[in-house]
């Protein structure tokens, strides 16, 4: 069963991959310690589970079509699932957000 805990979790996971493959191509630049093979896949795995999963969670939360399209923008932002996150566990949101 897919939740929306499922899917915070998947978004943070992906988040903090995106922001180390970010320091992991500046290392790879700048030094020669290269994390892009290991962190690349990580994080295309980590990005498609959470398109995926925005899309299952899509219809049983309702979320309207500007709300989605933020939500698959945090995909592709720095940060971007850390504020879909904190607006999934924000207090404007129902109770079954958390």
């Amino acid at each position: 069963m897919i939740t929306l805990k499922n899917f915070r979790i998947v978004a943070l996971a992906e988040a903090t991959s995106f922001l180390l493959l970010l320091v992991a191509s500046v290392l790879k630049r700048t030094t020669d310690t290269d994390l892009v093979p290991i962190l690349g896949p990580i994080h295309g795995a980590l990005f498609v589970g959470y398109i995926a999963l925005a899309i299952l969670l899509r219809p049983e939360q309702g979320w309207d079509t500007k709300t989605f399209l933020l939500i698959l923008v945090g995909a592709v932002v720095p940060f971007g699932g850390y504020v879909v996150d904190r607006w999934l566990t924000s207090s404007s949101r129902s109770p079954a957000a958390s």
